[in-house]
């Protein structure tokens, strides 16, 4: 396949000289640092936070390159995953020229972040089993696409991709396609994270929100080619993660065999709450799931929705969402939350 990243870069963004900060231009070892106009007294909090994080996080990347099997220069760590997904549009997108494409129902920050930057969204709906219409793709696509987002495994609908659809698309489009992993953890399917040197208009994101458990830190990470994580840096805020993340992550990834215990647990407890849920009268059915949470269909989305609420349970309501009719979104909690859910389940007399 021909991939140029020169083809899709906006002008601007290839001319751009990106802002250099003092610890950018500083190599090597110092004791005294004058070249940041840091407050060098310090910080009422600790001594350290009075200074710069590094703007580039290598320790971080340096210790998810040896878990993900990757070098660290084809890392990008963003504020979020939605900074992985917004740098994309503005060094991508030309506003008002260029498309992108999206498969609903999927994540929505996607058409948001579009919408955002003055790019016109087309939607190549999934199909009732929730997998690609590779036709419907096809048609849509033309010279001013310049992303095509897969969700995988999907949010809402918590189903992986069939890896052979996905490697149709990659082998048949030219632009950028990202496929976004935030829920791989949950699945049995593979990471498409080793097929990055074999795609290079390929973007894996994932993110430390779901499996780790740390979505109050607000770290996605995107994984690509050199040619496209050089692009990400030079967009970027130049400290675009603080350094109290960057040491709390730091401490989180030690503890790998802990998070994978976790996530053993989680997957067993959504295999429990999909019998509980299947049993309920209330609930017409249970969407298989790759993912931390479930797809429910039931009698009266918008009804067990407020129930839930009045006895103090909040899940997502998906059913104007297409493909989503009469669906509950929702996700898999501790083994007493989930038991006080079904109880509440239970007591819900429909109209």
């Amino acid at each position: 396949m021909s991939f140029d990243i020169n083809n899709l870069l906006r002008e601007n963004i290839k001319n751009l000289v990106p802002y250099s900060s003092a610890r950018d231009e500083f190599k090597g070892k110092a004791a005294v640092f004058l070249d940041a106009n840091e407050n060098s007294l310090g910080s009422p909090l600790t001594k350290w936070y009075n200074r710069y994080p590094d703007p580039l996080q290598w320790k971080v990347k340096e210790k998810l390159s040896t878990i993900k099997g990757i070098p660290p220069q084809h890392i990008f760590i963003g504020n979020g995953s939605d900074e992985c997904i917004d740098i994309l549009y503005r060094a991508f997108c030309n506003p008002g020229k260029d498309n992108i494409i999206i498969c609903p129902p999927t994540y929505g920050m996607y058409e948001v972040s579009a919408h955002i930057n003055d790019v016109e969204v087309r939607k190549a709906k999934l199909l009732d089993n929730f997998q690609l219409d590779r036709i419907h793709l096809e048609t849509l696509a033309d010279t001013n696409t310049k992303i095509i987002w897969l969700c995988s495994p999907n949010n809402p609908t918590g189903n992986a991709l069939t890896r052979e659809d996905v490697e149709t698309v990659l082998n048949n489009f030219h632009g950028l396609v990202v496929i976004d992993e935030a829920y791989i953890n949950f699945s049995r399917h593979r990471s498409f994270i080793p097929e990055l040197q074999e795609y290079p208009n390929l973007v894996v994101m994932q993110t430390l929100s779901k499996a780790w458990g740390l979505a109050g830190l607000r770290l996605g990470m995107a994984f690509a080619s050199e040619a496209i994580i050089e692009v990400y840096n030079r967009v970027k805020p130049p400290y675009n993660i603080s350094q109290s993340t960057q040491e709390l992550v730091l401490k989180a990834l030690e503890e790998v065999g802990q998070v994978n215990d976790m996530i053993k647990l989680i997957v067993q407890m959504r295999k429990d709450l999909t019998i509980a849920l299947t049993k309920l009268p209330v609930v017409q059915k249970v969407h298989d799931s790759d993912a931390n949470f479930l797809l429910v269909k039931v009698s009266d989305a918008r009804a067990v929705y407020n129930h839930l609420l009045e006895k103090g349970i909040v899940v997502r309501d998906r059913s104007r969402v297409v493909l989503c009719e009469g669906c509950l979104r929702i996700t898999v909690g501790t083994e007493k939350e989930n038991k006080d859910l079904i109880k509440n389940l239970e007591s819900f007399i429909g109209n």
